[in-house]
């Protein structure tokens, strides 16, 4: 499918806003064949910069917060106002079959059916290196189709949320107010890297409880960012089912936008990029390190040292190290010493 078009009908179509050809393209940068990586840098290059750059939001929560209605709620009050949205789910992909487990065209049903919102999960394979790559470089395609809204949806476990928040202008946190614990889920390193904090389910009975979770969080968040933070994060409550709050939640996301000024915007997703280039080469060393006949014809032996107690991980790093960059490895012994267990 993906060598049925040219680069240039791909980009053509991209640019053209054509679906199937937006689909192809993700597709084409989330493959990990060598040759389809080099189309896609190609595609990349010949893609035009949007005339304004697109609002690029993401958006995390534990499981079980309510971010793919929330997100719905929101992606379609926007689509009704005259935006293009673009959503992209970083889908954690399952460590046993390497299958997605998300189906996000099943969780939002209808903005999914809405010619003027595209969504599409983004597996992770299992590696942060493919969350960085595969999504961030989505996103440039979706700003050359024409969306002037990307939300990136992370799931809200391991270090996701760290890798998009290193990819957007704006990070929300959901969170959820629970009885005997106010807080559900909410961790301190992920509250010092919000930009926007929101209480969700804040409906029916819950609204009471919600409110008080929202006041709490804030005073504790006064004392994450300190005195003299040009922005201290705010903390609202909204409801995705009933779509209570959920203006007020965007409002203040373009308001944190206005804060960073346009200079401010242009220095942060530069630095964003400089953090890419060094996020892409670490994913092709690691590439190269695995594709690698030297490692490959010592790794076995090394393996079976080191789980045999013969040989410390320090030294079987050294020793791969070692036959990637063409050096003779040191033969492994049943008496070498162990470095580091």
């Amino acid at each position: 499918m993906l060598a049925s078009a040219s680069t240039q009908e791909l980009t053509d179509g991209v640019v053209a806003g054509s679906r199937s050809a937006i689909s192809r393209a993700i597709t084409l940068i989330e493959s990990t064949r060598i040759d389809h990586r080099a189309r896609a840098r190609e595609l990349l290059q010949h893609l035009p910069s949007p005339e304004r750059p697109a609002t690029r939001v993401g958006i995390s929560g534990v499981p079980g917060v309510g971010k793919s209605t929330f997100i719905e709620s929101l992606g379609r009050l926007l689509t009704s106002t005259g935006h293009r949205v673009g959503v992209l789910a970083v889908d954690p992909s399952s460590a046993r079959t390497g299958g997605s487990v998300l189906g996000d065209r099943t969780r939002m049903p209808q903005l999914t059916a809405d010619p003027a919102a595209y969504v599409r999960p983004s597996p992770t394979a299992g590696t942060l290196g493919g969350v960085t790559r595969a999504t961030a470089q989505a996103i440039t395609i979706l700003e050359s189709a024409g969306y002037d809204v990307i939300l990136v949806e992370t799931v809200g476990v391991g270090q996701s949320e760290i890798a998009v928040a290193g990819m957007v202008d704006t990070f929300l946190l959901l969170g959820l107010a629970r009885t005997g614990d106010q807080l559900q889920g909410i961790k301190k390193g992920v509250l010092e890297i919000a930009d926007v904090v929101a209480i969700n389910k804040a409906d029916g009975d819950r609204v009471v409880e919600a409110s008080a979770a929202a006041r709490e969080l804030t005073g504790a968040l006064h004392l994450v960012h300190g005195k003299g933070t040009a922005w201290v994060t705010p903390v609202l409550t909204c409801s995705g089912l009933s779509g209570d709050g959920v203006v007020q939640v965007w409002k203040m996301c373009l308001r944190h936008a206005e804060h960073l000024g346009a200079e401010g915007l242009h220095r942060k997703r530069s630095r964003q990029q400089w953090d890419m280039a060094w996020a892409l080469v670490r994913e092709e060393l690691l590439q190269r390190l695995e594709r690698s006949p030297a490692v490959r014809e010592h790794r076995g032996a090394l393996r079976q040292a080191v789980l045999g107690g013969s040989l410390g991980a320090a030294q079987a790093a050294d020793e791969i190290l070692a036959a990637f960059d063409g050096a003779a490895p040191q033969e492994t012994s049943s008496d070498a010493t162990v470095v580091v267990d």
